[in-house]
């Protein structure tokens, strides 16, 4: 008998027992009885392991629903709610370039978009309007896009690894009006300057000689200096459904897709991690991730606008400075992608690896067999791994530090967050659907195998086809359009095969509602962090 229908057999053993009159203590003695010789047994053992985090997991989302639903009966947005945390902590760092060493203090930062905004507004631009950002991560990149939402315009951030077609493809789809780069990537516009047409205002932020800047080309801080730091005398009439900017994918499955961010998406990205990995106010954050994609730019950058922390910035992952830079800036949590800790675990052990105060590494992709390694190697307390994507309407995290898990479904309350695992099948990709054409929902600790493209090197020995898991909100018919992937690169090729074998040779599976997920395709540069993975890529191990 599974638990429902033993819970509704003791619930009416407990009433006929009490309309014979027994005390309600015997009643509810029996009808408890009935329950755990039914079957219910197994339900009370699910809620006596998972009742602590799932109901921790129900408080954080109660608390970012009822955040968000005061911020927007309040009318803000993420620039106000930003320009309320300046007032607080004018002179605490907002955000340094590790690079540089230069750094901003909440002031500093809001004067900086308040010019922003003025300068665009006089420039004719209203709200709505779109401003593409082809700029390397630095301070400047939050000072504009925050300075652009705080006049209503909405930016477009660009992939900075992009060239020619898309590039120019980027521009063109997004609509803008204006582009504002770095000098660093001068050539790179230059290069797709002809397709961009001469309506497209061009503003050069950065160093750069005048005899690389562009001939159609603005710079931008001479214009910056020029305009008021004042808060905009009438600012736009906007909410937090409203758009804040586009971020575009990987680019994976043919040319990148914008996907829109709102204020109120923003806000609750940035909130659920902080208030899931219990972040303080206190903390140092160093953020190392493009800021042209969610990870990098509102979960660690949102960490500063929306709550008052100090971000550390670095353009591009360095396993050599890592420590180094969170020992010089005295930093307490650190974000991670991909193979950005197999990569750690790579370099030799140096004196900072002792020396950090670092507590909380947040991130997704750690792989399960170097996840206590790098716990124990480094001293990292507390590992937030999450599952989801910015064209993603659903995400799972890990609340209680389980090694080898990237989040949960509740068990005991499936309906609060009401999302579930479907299989696919491995070889089509397609969905498999029941006699009544419904997704199948994969069982708690299901193991689902990888994708695994077999495009690069010898293929594995021949397997039977097995179903693969596939994040989806209850309910959501994904479209079967003429789009399917046309297989990553050689570097993620690897990693889907690697961890293919892994998972054939060494099977875990996972309790009581844990999900482990399928390696998901990005761009190897985003993956990695700085350009790519190295050049050379260990052989796979020999199939069994």
């Amino acid at each position: 008998m599974r638990a429902p229908g033993a819970g509704w057999v003791s619930v009416a053993s407990l009433v006929l027992l009490w309309l014979l009159g027994l005390p309600w203590t015997w009643s509810a003695a029996a009808a408890l009885g009935v329950y755990v010789g039914g079957g219910g047994w197994r339900f009370l053992r699910i809620v006596c392991k998972t009742a602590r985090r799932d109901l921790f997991g129900l408080s954080v989302l109660i608390r970012v629903r009822l955040e968000l639903r005061r911020h927007r009966r309040a009318c803000h947005t993420v620039p106000r709610i930003f320009q309320a945390v300046a007032q607080r902590q004018p002179e605490r760092p907002a955000l340094v370039d590790a690079a540089s060493g230069a750094c901003w203090t909440f002031a500093q930062l809001d004067a900086y978009s308040n010019a922003v905004a003025n300068l665009f507004r006089q420039l004719g631009f209203v709200p709505g309007d779109v401003v593409a950002i082809f700029l390397e991560g630095r301070p400047e990149f939050v000072g504009l896009w925050l300075g652009l939402a705080k006049a209503g315009v909405e930016a477009a951030l660009l992939n900075v690894n992009l060239r020619r077609e898309p590039l120019a493809f980027c521009l063109g789809t997004s609509g803008a009006k204006a582009l504002v780069f770095g000098g660093e990537l001068a050539a790179a516009v230059a290069e797709v300057s002809a397709q961009l047409g001469k309506s497209l205002l061009k503003f050069c932020s950065g160093d750069v000689a005048p005899e690389g800047v562009l001939p159609d080309t603005q710079l931008l801080e001479p214009l910056l200096r020029e305009a008021s730091t004042a808060p905009l005398a009438q600012p736009p009439g906007k909410g937090m459904d409203d758009r804040l900017f586009y971020i575009y994918t990987s680019g994976t499955t043919g040319l990148p897709k914008a996907a829109i961010i709102v204020h109120s998406r923003f806000y609750r990205m940035a909130a659920f991690s902080h208030h899931a990995y219990s972040m303080r106010a206190a903390d140092v954050l160093y953020d190392c991730l493009p800021l042209y994609h969610s990870a990098g730019n509102i979960i660690g950058v949102g960490q500063c606008l929306l709550y008052g922390l100090t971000v550390v910035l670095r353009k591009k992952f360095s396993a050599s400075r890592f420590w180094d830079d969170c020992v010089q800036y005295d930093c307490t949590v650190v974000q991670y992608i991909g193979e950005i800790c197999r990569y750690l675990l790579r370099q030799p052990v140096r004196e900072a690896e002792a020396r950090h105060r670092v507590r909380l590494a947040v991130g997704n992709g750690l792989r399960p067999a170097i996840w206590e390694e790098f716990a124990q190697r480094f001293g990292v307390r507390q590992i937030g791994e999450f599952y989801g994507a910015t064209e993603c309407n659903c995400s799972i995290a890990n609340m209680d530090g389980k090694v080898g898990s990237c989040g949960f479904n509740s068990r005991i309350l499936p309906h609060v967050y009401p999302i579930r695992l479907v299989k696919v099948n491995e070889d089509t990709m397609e969905l498999l659907r029941d006699a009544q054409g419904l997704c199948i929902p994969c069982q708690a600790g299901e193991r689902g195998p990888h994708w695994s493209p077999r495009e690069l090197g010898p293929p594995p020995p021949a397997r039977p086809a097995q179903p693969e898991r596939s994040l989806l909100p209850r309910g959501a018919w994904p479209p079967r359009g003429p789009d399917q992937p046309a297989g990553p690169t050689a570097a993620i090729r690897w990693l889907h095969q690697r961890e293919r074998h892994q998972q054939e040779d060494h099977p875990q599976r996972l309790p009581e509602g844990r999900q482990r997920l399928p390696l998901r395709c990005a761009d190897p540069r985003d993956w990695c962090g700085d350009g790519g993975p190295p050049s050379h890529f260990p052989p796979l191990p020999s199939a069994r």
